[in-house]
């Protein structure tokens, strides 16, 4: 590995909703979203090209209102409409570091963001914007995950990164298990072989067919994007035998 080489040139990084609140508060903490873009913003200034699925579960969570009563698909489309929310606070806070971005939704809303188009998303990219892509797949009963995948592969990116507030997969949750064993690599297979809950089963089924590899770390530490990308041993990555 050199250290000032990255090894990713193009990331699909996956945001959950919970990474823009603080602890289970939900909403948007502001706090957070400038922490995620100065962190965005390092790894910028590398020449990477940067594409972000983001979740909405700190604004609304489709599963969860599903459980309540409410149809599943109307619940969804609700969650679809935070993600929403999340993007456009994230792109504020990045256009105040003077990063130019673009909200695309798969879900058309002219007044406030264009819509997704594979093409005009690469050309962002290579005219080196951030595009920020919400509203998952803009179809019920699909996870941001599998939205996330599937731009991942639309868009050839060299790896999907996995954001979370644990530093990789473990056999069990950690933070309910302290000696649960984690994984610094598994493959494709034994990740959907073991159950494994931090990415649905669609999700890591897609990336396993078009061979994108998925890291999953922790991002609430400063510097493990830039580490991520530079190939040091952080978190744990999913990918073929």
């Amino acid at each position: 590995m050199n250290k000032n080489n990255p090894i990713y040139k193009r990331i699909l990084l996956k945001l959950g909703g919970e990474s823009f609140s603080e602890g289970r508060k939900g909403g948007i903490d502001v706090g957070r979203v400038k922490f995620i873009s100065k962190e965005l913003a390092d790894i910028k200034q590398m020449g990477i090209q940067i594409a972000i699925v983001i979740g909405g579960g700190n604004i609304f969570r489709g599963r969860e209102a599903s459980k309540k009563g409410i149809n599943q698909a109307s619940a969804d489309y609700m969650g679809m409409l935070g993600t929403v929310i999340n993007a456009l606070a994230l792109q504020d806070s990045l256009e105040k570091l003077n990063i130019e971005t673009r909200v695309q939704t798969a879900i058309e809303m002219k007044a406030i963001a264009e819509p997704y188009i594979r093409r005009r998303a690469i050309r962002h990219l290579e005219k080196d914007r951030i595009i920020i892509l919400a509203a998952g797949t803009g179809h019920p009963f699909f996870t941001t995950d599998t939205a996330a995948a599937l731009r991942a592969i639309e868009l050839e990116a060299d790896a999907i990164l996995k954001a979370t507030k644990v530093d990789g997969i473990y056999e069990s949750d950690p933070l309910l298990n302290a000696n649960a064993l984690k994984y610094k690599k598994i493959s494709f297979l034994d990740f959907l072989n073991k159950n494994l809950r931090v990415m649905d089963a669609t999700s890591i089924s897609l990336c396993m067919e078009n061979n994108v590899p998925v890291i999953v770390f922790n991002l609430n530490l400063p510097g493990n994007i830039k580490k991520v990308i530079l190939g040091e041993p952080i978190g744990t990555i999913v990918k073929g035998d």
